[in-house]
């Protein structure tokens, strides 16, 4: 996406705003400033750029702008979560400055979705300050998740087919993911795989059982097998993400080494809500040094949590590698994240994931 000047960031352009509903309540209703005053810098003075959705949106969408208060979109709870578990809490404070410094920039707000692009994007109205009721895709949900799952889903990662769902039925993020699911409809979560799957592949899939026609389909494979086991194929491993300050102060990180793979691992969330055996994962950009910047020793208890985790590529195929015929998976050492896999400072902490004994044929 070209780089886009401050005047055509803010610029409203859409010649029907003025007729619709958010344009009757005035500028000043939802941003400040002040009214009445022919110096331009003094009527901007006051002016908020984004307005707080408990203040301003929930005056009308009282629903919506008070639960996503506590959704990971708007709390990044999810990453305080795993971060908590590996520090200890002494350590919180500089792993909060870390974060406000560095994954703050990924907070979503109503508006970020819904008339502009998030601050990832680095802003800018999506359509002349159009409030669009669901989000254009491609200047929010892929531009905050883009490098992993829009170039899976997409097919834009080099020799690796674009998913099913995307090529063949051009299905866009909010046909699976809710608005109930982005707003935190769903009850406040502790990380993104807290509940039961949704959205679940038997959703839509709902004829999939044992004895459907499909010869995988037994009933061993279904009780023991995450369906994205047999139906995801490549996708990206990162494996750290070093963040600093520039000479002048500003904040950036450096990814230090992604790959291409697939990986079958033990389910580290088995319980009743995913109660397989079996589970794709992916490895995660951390590593015990990552956040050396802001302190030392800042996760003393790194082995806490697996840095191969529960996975849900966006690379779903009915015919992948590992699913065309028996031995692709069965003694296939290759395609199951075993002992070798694992970096030795890693090892501890991956113990409830690592494949020891691989399914033989």
């Amino acid at each position: 996406m070209p780089q886009l000047e401050a005047w055509e960031k803010v610029f409203v352009s859409d010649s029907n705003f003025p007729e619709t509903m958010h344009a009757r309540f005035g500028c000043i209703t939802c941003h400040g400033g002040q009214a009445g005053i022919g110096s331009m810098d003094a009527a901007h003075e006051g002016v908020v750029a984004e307005p707080d959705a408990q203040e301003v949106c929930a005056t009308c969408h009282r629903g919506k702008a008070e639960t996503d208060a506590t959704s990971l979109h708007s709390s990044l709870g999810g990453y305080r979560t795993v971060l908590y578990a590996r520090s200890a809490p002494d350590k919180y404070p500089q792993i909060d400055e870390m974060m406000e410094n560095h994954c703050d920039k990924c907070h979503t707000s109503c508006g970020q979705c819904h008339v502009s692009m998030p601050t990832n994007l680095d802003g800018g109205l999506h359509t002349g300050h159009a409030f669009k009721k669901i989000p254009p895709m491609n200047k929010t949900c892929t531009g905050c998740h883009g490098s992993r799952i829009n170039n899976e889903y997409k097919g834009l990662n080099e020799g690796v087919p674009a998913d099913v769902h995307w090529k063949q039925g051009g299905m866009s993020c909010f046909e699976c993911h809710s608005g109930d699911q982005m707003h935190g409809a769903l009850g406040e979560k502790a990380h993104r795989y807290d509940s039961a799957p949704t959205p679940g592949c038997l959703e839509c899939h709902d004829t999939v059982k044992a004895g459907d026609g499909i010869g995988q389909h037994t009933a061993a494979h279904l009780e023991q097998l995450a369906c994205s086991v047999c139906h995801a194929t490549t996708y990206k491993q990162c494996y750290s993400c070093h963040v600093q300050k520039s000479e002048d102060g500003i904040p950036y990180f450096k990814v230090e080494r992604t790959e291409m793979g697939f990986k079958i691992g033990l389910n580290p969330l088995q319980g009743p809500d995913r109660p397989w055996k079996y589970v794709v994962v992916r490895h995660v950009p951390i590593a015990p040094d990552v956040f050396d910047y802001y302190g030392e020793d800042l996760m003393p208890n790194f082995d806490a949590v697996p840095t191969w985790k529960y996975a849900t590529p966006h690379t779903i195929q009915r015919v992948t590698p590992q699913n065309e015929s028996c031995t692709s998976c069965h003694g296939n050492a290759e395609i199951f994240l075993t002992e070798d896999d694992v970096l030795e400072e890693e090892l501890e902490a991956n113990e409830p994931v690592i494949v020891r004994e691989v399914p033989a044929f």
